[in-house]
């Protein structure tokens, strides 16, 4: 690969991994907006999430990505820069919410902690979920790739996804419950609504997962298989 490319590589998996923090910081942010997806005028089936998971299946998109385009080791040190973003936005987020507002501030010091006063034990939660069931989807889809011998590219998205948002969606519920924000009785409704939710996108991503690889594999020539190295 020419410089030129090498250099368009490199931007390119910087804008991933810019997509990747901006998702997972979104999604600890706005976590307290919940929403339902599906209700049924016949039964008492209504299915509630937050409208965090709108942002969040988006960051194991863009792993699976760059784990097939950029390997397992970049995959991972994207997973932990994604660690250092969010404790520093919990930083500066309780800092802020320590400062008074004056009195002609459009937001007062009581709303401002309604909507980020809590986020300590969604972004703890988060990051004890994000961290296992990421690193889970980064193992598991390059056990599938090296099974297959880098076909079926469907299977590995799907099958590592998938399982590692089943345990992820159980570990955020799990602390969030225990620290009293999510009621025990809303564990097992939220668990089901929200697996769903993030399986059916997996499944819906899918496509646009096979367009990008086939794209940045002609772009960069890569032969089937092969991944990019930056260094």
């Amino acid at each position: 690969m020419d410089k030129t490319k090498k250099d368009r590589a490199f931007q390119l998996f910087l804008m991933l991994s810019g997509v990747f923090v901006a998702s997972l910081v979104a999604c600890n942010l706005i976590f307290k907006k919940f929403f339902s997806y599906y209700q049924s005028a016949d039964t008492d089936i209504n299915m509630v999430v937050s409208v965090g998971i709108i942002a969040y299946p988006i960051t194991f998109l863009v792993t699976d990505l760059i784990s097939e385009l950029y390997g397992r080791k970049l995959a991972n040190q994207v997973v932990f820069s994604g660690v250092v973003v969010s404790l520093f936005v919990l930083v500066l987020i309780t800092i802020s919410d320590q400062v008074s507002a004056v009195s002609f501030s459009p937001v007062d010091d009581g709303l401002f902690h309604q909507v980020f006063g809590n986020s300590g034990a969604a972004i703890t939660s988060s990051m004890i979920a994000y961290l296992i069931a990421q690193f889970i989807d980064v193992r598991i889809f390059h056990f599938w790739k090296k099974l297959t011998n880098g076909k079926m590219l469907w299977l590995r998205n799907n099958f590592s996804t998938i399982p590692s948002q089943l345990i992820d969606t159980a570990v955020v519920l799990l602390v969030l419950c225990q620290a009293g924000e999510i009621g025990w009785e809303n564990f097992w409704p939220f668990l089901g609504a929200g697996f769903l939710f993030k399986a059916i996108v997996a499944v819906l991503d899918t496509p646009i997962l096979y367009g990008a690889v086939y794209w940045a594999r002609r772009y960069f020539g890569l032969k089937e298989n092969e991944e990019i190295s930056l260094y």
